[in-house]
């Protein structure tokens, strides 16, 4: 396609197609590799620091351009060969021509830029705590499909709308994949009046397909329930490991209560009960907070309570001496609202554990948090091996 043909395509700096030669210097936290042309910002999917490569313009913006990888004409050491075909065409996956170990080095190092960039602090970052498997970890799995349903499978790489066709998952599990390829043979080819989205969830009793059904997941001796079209965490294999260092951060001190804010069916306040005299659960989703009382009546604890209501809500509470608390928040991947955040700091819990699945806004949170708190630690988990998805996790004290 011509310049002229492109859609809405602005031609400046560069015309629609114009093939450049680069070498990647970086990697964002999207995945894109980014070299410079003439001191001008290109990114490029699919790519290794220090690889030269051929790349094509499809998009200018305003102070960076995109671009498709075309060749990779110096390929650095570090790559390797992705174990799935559809790699750099399905969308889902962004590292699997990185090692785990380059993963795992990159998510750390993406995490210390974003806190240095947003946060405007240099601070010590862990090494990011891994996974295994590695490959067919994902207990949740969403297939699109269109109207006449030919293609069944994810989101092109840089597409909107279109569909690359899927057969396995590398990342879902073996029964997941298993139902999905009954899945598709009862929906291939039929007239729907528009696309759709299938549901795909493992649990305990094995896979689930309709989301208002509630199915049951267990981590470590606990067992949970939630609605399998709704949130949780879909790496059953890091959750009981990642519950347990979220848990060890917000416990101690001379700590006695814990808020789990934002606590959906009520996983962290539950698993770490044991650690405290009483705990408050808060959340918007009534259905959830209705799951979250029966978690913790199947578990046998009775030191917890919750509370239907914005985050904000839990401050309206009578609560115990801020000094005696520690805060739990698991914000939604937009962050925390900017009052839940000012009600926070003016609370001033003694410990906050900030649990976030996008890096970005958690550090940008940071910036009002730090007012009245310091960091205390900095921990990267890999749920989502093979993607550019990092959980993060900053606990903070408050400053005296």
């Amino acid at each position: 396609m011509s310049a002229l043909g492109a859609k809405n395509f602005n031609a400046e700096p560069y015309p629609y197609h114009t093939e450049l030669d680069l070498r990647i210097d970086s990697i964002t936290n999207l995945g894109l590799g980014i070299g410079r042309h003439n001191g001008w910002v290109i990114m490029v999917p699919n790519v290794v620091v220090g690889e030269r490569v051929r790349c094509r313009i499809f998009r200018n913006h305003s102070n960076y351009s995109e671009a498709d990888l075309m060749e990779i004409t110096e390929p650095a050491a570090e790559r390797i060969e992705p174990k799935c075909p559809l790699f750099g065409i399905c969308g889902g996956c962004q590292y699997q021509h990185l090692s785990y170990e380059n993963q795992l080095r990159l998510k750390r190092q993406q995490v210390r830029e974003l806190l240095q960039k947003l946060a405007k602090i240099d601070a010590d970052v862990a090494p990011t705590i891994g996974t295994d498997p590695t490959y067919h970890y994902r207990s949740k799995l969403t297939p699109h499909f269109a109207k006449d349903a030919q293609k069944i499978g994810f989101l092109k790489a840089g597409s909107r709308h279109q569909i690359v066709d899927v057969e396995q998952c590398a990342l879902a599990t073996h029964s997941i994949n298993e139902r999905f390829q009954k899945l598709r043979q009862e929906i291939r080819g039929k007239i729907f009046k528009k696309g759709g989205t299938l549901l795909l969830r493992d649990g305990v009793d094995g896979v689930e397909t309709d989301p208002t059904k509630i199915v049951a997941q267990r981590i470590g001796d606990r067992i949970f329930h939630a609605y399998a079209g709704e949130f949780f965490q879909n790496n059953p294999y890091i959750l009981p490991t990642f519950i347990d260092y979220i848990i060890g951060e917000a416990a101690g001190d001379s700590i006695d209560f814990l808020l789990d804010i934002y606590c959906g069916v009520g996983v962290f306040g539950i698993c770490g009960s044991r650690k405290f005299r009483a705990v408050t659960g808060i959340e918007i989703n009534e259905r959830a907070i209705e799951l979250a009382q029966k978690n913790a009546a199947i578990n046998g604890v009775n030191n917890i309570s919750f509370t239907i209501g914005s985050a904000e809500n839990i401050f309206a509470k009578n609560l115990p001496d801020n000094t005696q608390i520690a805060a739990i928040i698991d914000p939604p991947r937009k962050g925390c609202d900017p009052l839940f955040l000012k009600q926070l700091v003016n609370f001033l819990p003694k410990k906050i554990v900030y649990v976030s699945c996008s890096p970005d806004t958690q550090a940008r949170d940071l910036q009002l948090l730090l007012t009245r708190y310091s960091v205390r630690r900095v921990q990267p988990f890999d749920l989502f091996p093979q993607t550019r998805h990092i959980e993060n996790i900053i606990t903070l004290s408050a400053c005296n």
